[in-house]
């Protein structure tokens, strides 16, 4: 970075620091003469920074609010921060929409400093909350960066990919949409070796290289990404349809549910809930944390796992 470039810098560090500067104060700050100054905050409007500029008696310089978003300055730690609420966003329950935060971390991470995408990557080893489908798994920045990059592109790539036997396969694929779905994020794509469609988990993707080569986008099966994932993972894995009786009227029931169950009204104050998961444990502590009565009807593999939760319980609430 040349020295006017970091001068310049240290001159928007300085007005987003406070609301006013005098430009004598900004001037000995930055150890430059007024006409220095007055270039440099020039350079700082041609990036699209709004400056006001006020003269006479207690004149000098102000940052304002913009009707653009100008380039953005972040430190290390602030970039740390923006990139692991982006991740939070894309895999969590948010009223933002996930793909806007897949897009966002996209263009911020690949331009990311190597140092901080080291320090990204060890916040990342945190143990989340579980989701329905199990403990909520680390996405690596850069993997998912270019899965959206190489979605929004157009572009084939190879990664290797841990498969659900545990064995790691080299997969080259036609990158359609990345899904966020239930606290994980998946790809759907048309694998070239194998000639079909196929979603992949994100988090078990490693080594992801971009060939370079285009491809023309493929009509894909079905006329929702998400709704295409959701099928495929009820139909590749073993997932659990837990039915409860719940003394809880359905709308109240559904709104502490949210997407991770459906209920179905039976009376004034009581509902039949139904949560697929493939964690027991998982369903048994949504339905606990809905505070009201309830009664696991099937299968029987919930209500042992329930009954052995509840004998759990007790014996450590005993003194």
């Amino acid at each position: 970075m040349s020295a006017i470039s970091a001068r310049v810098l240290e001159l928007l560090t300085l007005l987003e620091s406070r609301r006013h500067w005098s430009g004598e104060d900004l001037a000995r700050r930055l150890e430059v003469s007024p006409r220095t100054l007055r270039r440099d905050v020039e350079s700082l409007r041609d990036l699209g920074y709004p400056i006001t500029t006020t003269r006479g008696t207690g004149g000098g310089y102000q940052l304002s609010p913009g009707g653009s978003l100008p380039p953005l300055v972040l430190n290390e730690e602030e970039a740390a921060a923006v990139v692991i609420a982006l991740k939070e966003a894309a895999t969590g329950n948010h009223p933002t929409e996930s793909t806007a935060a897949v897009t966002a971390l996209a263009k911020i991470v690949q331009v990311l400093p190597h140092k901080i995408r080291r320090r990204i990557d060890s916040l990342q080893h945190v143990t989340p909350l579980p989701g329905p489908y199990g403990p909520r798994a680390t996405v690596d920045a850069t993997v998912l960066t270019t899965f959206a990059l190489a979605s929004r592109d157009h572009e084939t790539l190879t990664f290797d990919y841990l498969d659900a036997t545990g064995t790691v396969r080299i997969r080259h694929v036609q990158p359609h949409h990345v899904v966020s779905l239930e606290q994980r994020l998946y790809v759907v794509a048309y694998d070239l070796t194998r000639g079909d469609w196929r979603i992949f988990r994100i988090d078990r993707a490693t080594d992801t290289q971009r060939t370079g080569a285009t491809f023309a986008p493929r009509e894909l099966p079905g006329a929702n990404p998400a709704e295409y994932v959701r099928a495929r993972i009820r139909t590749a894995g073993t997932v659990h349809d837990v039915t409860a009786t719940v003394e809880l009227p359905a709308a109240s029931a559904q709104k502490l549910l949210g997407d991770w169950g459906t209920t179905v009204h039976t009376g004034e104050d009581s509902c039949t809930v139904h949560i697929p998961a493939t964690d027991l444990d998982w369903a048994s502590f949504a339905l606990a944390a809905l505070h009201a009565p309830f009664t696991v009807r099937s299968p029987q593999a919930a209500i042992a796992h329930v009954a052995e939760w509840g004998a759990r319980l007790t014996r450590a609430a005993t003194p």
